[in-house]
């Protein structure tokens, strides 16, 4: 796969200078697009928990709840707060780590995707993609990036047709997916049971470098930069696409409502149990006293 990323690159790179688009797939709604709706039915399920949250700069305290990347896209506590405001925020540099009710197995083509809140095609915030099947080792996707020149805070000029591999290539409500298959030869991970995803904001002012090799990279990474309040990737949810069947990961915590649903019924069961009726023929006869 590497290979063929390079050869669409080389492919693009000595093409001639009117063709504006870069080598990858465009943006959500186009032709040959990647991109997954967030009411795509082959979602099978959605990230039920996030830990190890590590805000970096510029991130105010509003855009750092947790609970906002666990669930469905756009909607994690049922109110439906949409695309935009429904993120935990990575803030510059920042980091964080999500969990499945069943872990994620390689599957027939992508195997779970990420969604960002982008307003637009343009406006897209980046980060690395990392997966476990311990919660210690992580393996890092491959990611790249052909974009030419830096991005100011407030420019929507990110061309989606120039990256690979980084979560946020799609605008808010259509998730970028990524294969399981291609780590399939990393050490220390099992693509048949991915229990952790991790997301690492990718800081856009062009310091970190894509995994092109020579003589085409490695090439810095721009994304808008720099921004504040919300700075960073600002993460939706994760849905899968493949989960493990008959497997449900240690650990990871049963949501709270879930548990009062579930108290519930037992109630309601034991309260609707039938008693045993009263059988004549089994009563012992009263003694009459003399």
């Amino acid at each position: 796969m590497k290979s063929s990323y390079l050869l669409a690159a080389l492919t693009f790179l000595c093409a001639p200078c009117s063709v504006l688009a870069g080598p990858f797939a465009p943006a959500a709604g186009l032709s040959g697009s990647e991109a997954l709706a967030a009411n795509d039915p082959a979602i099978k399920a959605w990230a039920v928990a996030a830990s190890q949250y590590s805000a970096g700069t510029d991130v105010d305290t509003q855009f750092q709840d947790v609970n906002k990347a666990v669930g469905p896209a756009g909607n994690s506590n049922g109110s439906n707060a949409g695309y935009t405001f429904d993120i935990v925020s990575l803030g510059r540099g920042g980091s964080i780590t999500l969990t499945f009710a069943q872990p994620i197995a390689n599957g027939n083509g992508f195997d779970f995707a990420v969604f960002e809140n982008s307003f637009g095609d343009g406006f897209l915030e980046l980060a690395w993609v990392e997966v476990s099947s311990d919660g210690i080792n992580f393996t890092r996707f491959s990611g790249y990036s052909l974009t030419p020149n830096p991005i100011g805070p407030f420019s929507s000029t990110v061309d989606p047709t120039n990256i690979e591999g980084l979560a946020g290539k799609y605008r808010g409500g259509f998730g970028t997916p990524f294969d399981l298959a291609l780590l399939e030869a990393a050490p220390l991970l099992d693509i048949n049971a991915v229990t952790h995803v991790r997301l690492v904001d990718i800081v856009g002012d062009g310091s970190q470098q894509d995994n092109f090799g020579s003589p085409i990279g490695p090439n810095p990474i721009y994304d808008p930069y720099p921004t504040s309040g919300s700075a960073g990737f600002d993460l939706d949810a994760i849905a899968v696409l493949h989960p493990m069947p008959g497997v449900v990961s240690e650990n990871v915590p049963i949501p709270f409502g879930a548990l009062l649903m579930l108290g519930a019924l037992l109630t309601l069961l034991v309260s609707q149990r039938p008693t045993q009726p009263n059988n004549p023929a089994t009563q012992q006869p009263n003694k009459l006293s003399n």
